[in-house]
């Protein structure tokens, strides 16, 4: 019987394993720059309207005509400048970072794909463009994944080893995901603090599990200072990282949007934050793509049974 997606409200349970992160480290944290911009709907793709989420633009200027020049402008802006400074930051303190990389828009910023080779930076598939994966149809989806996979491979010199959907995933993604081959692991859930993995279609899969929760799309919302978005930040790692010194070590993803935390006033949060974590003992700050590679040597597959 093909994969049905199934909802499980017990994990890990009461008893969750240890990750046994390197070098005894009691969290494992995982920076995601979400490199979305030149790839999401507009009128010059031919989608008849312009996207403005996670912008300050509020669509006035779509009523008539469908096109917004301010939320085209604040999308430009996170490409051609909240990128160049997010990772300034990092390199400044030699941190690693994850890009979550919409294909089409990294093929409209050379020298951003060429800044992440050379940093190392791994890139984990955000699809061929920022579109619903739950509107497509199988076929359409089927080529979304390939699109996504052959140009990335060109842009940044090697196929991505994770897929993340923008929005949600379709129930048919991790399948086709898995079809297609050659990735490591998903990330499309939302309701774990480790790794864990799937049996699909008699095959394994691994699901590294994302947060929107630990993500600077609060600054779209109730969120609007630096010092906010620090302190709800912090507050979280503090909580896990006491977790895990007690005995019970976690993973967090910090989920980033260049043309959200790229601003100034907002980026000098994130400045606090990678300070703060930085000061603290037993911290392993790395890329998603060792996440899984550690979890794949450190807790292997355990065989069939697993949501059949």
């Amino acid at each position: 019987m093909s994969y049905e997606v199934k909802r499980d409200f017990i994990g890990y349970g009461a008893n969750p394993p240890d990750p046994q992160w390197p070098n005894g480290a009691k969290i494992a944290v995982n920076f995601v720059i979400n490199y979305e911009e030149g790839s999401e709907p507009s009128i010059e793709l031919g989608d008849g309207y312009t996207e403005n989420g996670l912008t300050e633009s509020h669509g006035l200027n779509q009523l008539k005509s469908g096109r917004d020049l301010a939320a085209e402008g604040m999308f430009e802006y996170g490409s051609r400048v909240g990128f160049w400074r997010l990772t300034r930051l990092f390199a400044e303190r030699g941190l690693p970072l994850t890009i979550f990389g919409c294909a089409m828009a990294l093929e409209r910023n050379p020298e951003a794909a060429a800044a992440i080779r050379a940093a190392g930076y791994d890139v984990c598939s955000h699809g061929w463009r920022w579109v619903k994966h739950f509107e497509l149809s199988e076929a359409e989806e089927r080529d979304h994944i390939a699109r996504a996979v052959a140009s990335l491979e060109k842009t940044i010199g090697h196929k991505p080893e994770g897929w993340y959907c923008r929005y949600g995933p379709s129930v048919n993604t991790r399948r086709l995901v898995m079809e297609h081959g050659g990735f490591l692991y998903d990330s499309d859930y939302y309701g774990e603090e480790l790794p864990f993995w799937l049996t699909v279609d008699g095959k394994p899969q691994l699901v590294v599990p994302y947060s929107i929760t630990n993500n600077d799309g609060k600054y779209a919302g109730w969120m609007g200072t630096s010092d906010q978005w620090f302190s709800y930040i912090c507050d979280a790692f503090d909580m896990l990282l006491a977790e895990g010194r007690a005995g019970r070590p976690k993973m967090m993803s910090v989920g980033l949007h260049q043309r959200l935390i790229g601003h100034p006033a907002r980026a000098v949060g994130l400045q606090r934050v990678l300070d703060h974590m930085l000061q603290q003992q037993d911290v392993w700050i790395t890329r998603r793509v060792d996440i899984a590679r550690h979890w794949v040597a450190t807790h292997p597959y355990p065989g069939k049974g697993l949501n059949e």
